[in-house]
């Protein structure tokens, strides 16, 4: 298997739990027509498991109020 490059997206609580839900209707739907869901597996569990990133702006600016 090739490996293609990889996409970075940064996504609010809200559109993590968007992309969550939908993968796992679209994996329900494949699971219906008795079809692999192989690769919605893989992508769901990457998104569920993707770290987060801390906003640095927001550290900044709490050292800088104390």
């Amino acid at each position: 298997m090739v490996m293609a490059d990889k996409r970075i997206i940064e996504v609010d609580e809200y559109g993590r739990r968007l992309i969550v839900d939908s993968l796992n209707d679209k994996r329900n739907e494949l699971i219906e027509k008795g079809v692999s869901t192989d690769h919605v597996d893989d992508v769901l569990m990457d998104v569920i498991d993707a770290p987060t990133k801390k906003d640095k702006r927001r550290s900044r600016e709490m050292e800088l109020e104390r």
